[in-house]
Formats: structure tokens, C-alpha cells, sequence
């Protein structure tokens, strides 16, 4: 019997891909970055399952391109708004994911980013390696204390818990938003108190997203909204970048409407907003969330045992759909 064909996008921790190729049709050994778009079409003809990233755009182009036999798509992400779910879906293809292995490394992640935000630490740095640091100066890099404020969490799932109790160190108090409350034993458990999305914005002194990229999110922090934050807050977004309108952000930081931001996402991703790259109270990062080798090594086996699973007839860990 013909072994079956598979795709696997690129090379990935916790992938085996000599293991697959072993029991599959796996081609060549995937490439060390993304696979280019042309490449991805034709490599994806008469495949049944698709092993691929964020950086690979699965729609219904690509679907058409490998045809009745594609079964399954295993994302190594949490986020699947690289895979069109609702085509998917009408073809009976499974959608899979890798959620829960990368909740610490990224919550992790977007409280290491609050702290850096709040205390210019890249503004430091960058002064320092420039070789302008010539004496301790008492009005350099002044920042805003961080124990005993306001944390505000959009979007209180695992992640937005998560962080959540890394705030206790600090003793902050926590405010949460989303389309709906968590459990009353849940909100006693992180100390978490609810409020609309307007309301925390204007009672928060830290503000971080935690929010799936949906239509209804997409856009969630405009230029209005900015304006109800604080003078002295901090946002941080470790969601998707296409939550916040970037352009409204950097003239909030840059008219000192909101004090700093770190970002971790951005709305056109590689590519960066100018205005961005500009303004100094930004800390800015290459979407490094799960950026752990623990974390990553656990996506590559979850996605990995998601794929197996839709072809060898079992249920996936991991569905989306």
C-alpha cells in the first residue's frame, strides 16, 4: 500500500521529521524559514496532512492545491488566523492547534515586557551601548513603580490568568475585561475583579491583551480608547498585532498621551510601523512568546501527535474545529 503524503513548512523544534518521512511521504527535509508561497502550493498537491506555522497562509487556494486527500492541518500555534477555519470546516478537514505547552513562556513574556515598558529598560540599554552614559544622573530613565498598581487583563483566558498571578509579587490589584465573566471561584482565585473594557482602561496603570484575534477584536484598542487610558500607563499586547491600531498607538506614545508600551505582535508582521521603531517608550519584540526550548520542543510534539492522530483515524489532542 502507498504510504500516504505529508508537508511539514519548515524545520521546527519537537518535530521528528526524520520519524514522519519514515512513515510518510514527506518529500525534502523542510527548509530552515518560512515556506515561500509557490513553493507551498505546489509541494501541498496530493498531501493529506499539513504540518505548518503562522508565517504559512492556509486558505482556500492552498486547499484547492493539495486537493480531496488533505485531511488535517496541525498548526504549531495557539492562533490559527493563518488557516481559513470556516473553509476548512465546510471541506471536513480538522483544524488543530497548540494551546496550554506555551501559557508560562508567554505570560512569562508580557510581564517581562510590562516591567521593561515601565522602567525604560530598552531606552537604558540602548543609551548605555551607545556609549553616552557618562555619569549616574538622578532624572535619567525615571519610570513608573509597578508594586501596588492597577493591572488590567483583556481577555482572561489561560494566558490572561496566567499573567495574572504573576502580578501577586507585586502586589497589584487586578482588573480583567471579556465577552464574559469568568466563575466567581476563579475571580476569588486570582483576586480579579470585572469590569467593561472602557472602565478597565481608565482604572488601569497596566494594561495587557491577552485576546484571540477574532472579528470582533480585531481593532480592539483605537485612538479612543488609548485616550481613556492614563497618562502614566503602560500597555502591553501579547495577542495579535491586528488588535491594536498601531499608528493610533505610536502617536499616543509619541504626543505622551499613555507613558510606554511593549509589544510583542504587530498588525503587518515582519514589517513594523516607522512611527513604531520611532518612539522611544516602545519596547518592542519579534513575536518571541513561546520563544522558550521547552515550550517550543512541546508545540513541536503537540502538533506533531495532532497530525498522527487525524491520520491514523484517532482524535486529536488539540481541535479547533
Amino acid at each position: 500500500m502507498e504510504k500516504r503524503a505529508i508537508l511539514v513548512t519548515r524545520r521546527l523544534p519537537g518535530v521528528p521529521f526524520g520519524e514522519l518521512a519514515a512513515r510518510f511521504r514527506a518529500g525534502d527535509p523542510p527548509p530552515d524559514g518560512p515556506m515561500p508561497r509557490d513553493a507551498f502550493l505546489l509541494r501541498s498537491a496530493g498531501v493529506s496532512g499539513i504540518l505548518c506555522t503562522l508565517a504559512e497562509r492556509v486558505d482556500g487556494e492552498l486547499m484547492d492545491a493539495a486537493g480531496p486527500a488533505l485531511r488535517v492541518i496541525s498548526n504549531f500555534a495557539v492562533g490559527v488566523n493563518n488557516v481559513d477555519v470556516a473553509e476548512a470546516t465546510r471541506r471536513g478537514i480538522r483544524v488543530c492547534n497548540t494551546p496550554d505547552v506555551l501559557t508560562d513562556a508567554t505570560a512569562d513574556l508580557g510581564f517581562a515586557l510590562l516591567l521593561a515598558a515601565a522602567r525604560k529598560l530598552s531606552e537604558a540599554e540602548r543609551f548605555l551601548r551607545a556609549g553616552r552614559w557618562t555619569c549616574w544622573d538622578p532624572w535619567g530613565f525615571l519610570g513608573v513603580p509597578v508594586a501596588g498598581k492597577t493591572l488590567g487583563v483583556v481577555g482572561m483566558g489561560k494566558i490572561g490568568a496566567a499573567v495574572a498571578r504573576r502580578s501577586r509579587g507585586f502586589s497589584m490589584r487586578v482588573l480583567y475585561s471579556g465577552p464574559r465573566r469568568i466563575s466567581p471561584a476563579a475571580e476569588a482565585e486570582l483576586g480579579a475583579g470585572y469590569r467593561d473594557l472602557d472602565d478597565l482602561l481608565a482604572e488601569s496603570d497596566f494594561v495587557v491583551l491577552c485576546v484571540p484575534l477574532k472579528p470582533e477584536t480585531r481593532g480592539l484598542i483605537h485612538r479612543e480608547r488609548l485616550r481613556r487610558m492614563r497618562p502614566n500607563a503602560v500597555l502591553v499586547n501579547i495577542a495579535r498585532g491586528e488588535v491594536v491600531d498601531e499608528e493610533a498607538l505610536a502617536q499616543a506614545l509619541s504626543e505622551g498621551r499613555i507613558f510606554g508600551a511593549g509589544l510583542d505582535v504587530f498588525e503587518k508582521e515582519p514589517q513594523v510601523s516607522p512611527a513604531l521603531l520611532e518612539a522611544r517608550s516602545a519596547v518592542l519584540v519579534p513575536h518571541i512568546g513561546s520563544a522558550t526550548g521547552d515550550a517550543r520542543e512541546r508545540m513541536g510534539r503537540l502538533a506533531t501527535e495532532n497530525l498522527l492522530a487525524v491520520l491514523e483515524g484517532r482524535e486529536p489532542p488539540c481541535r479547533v474545529n
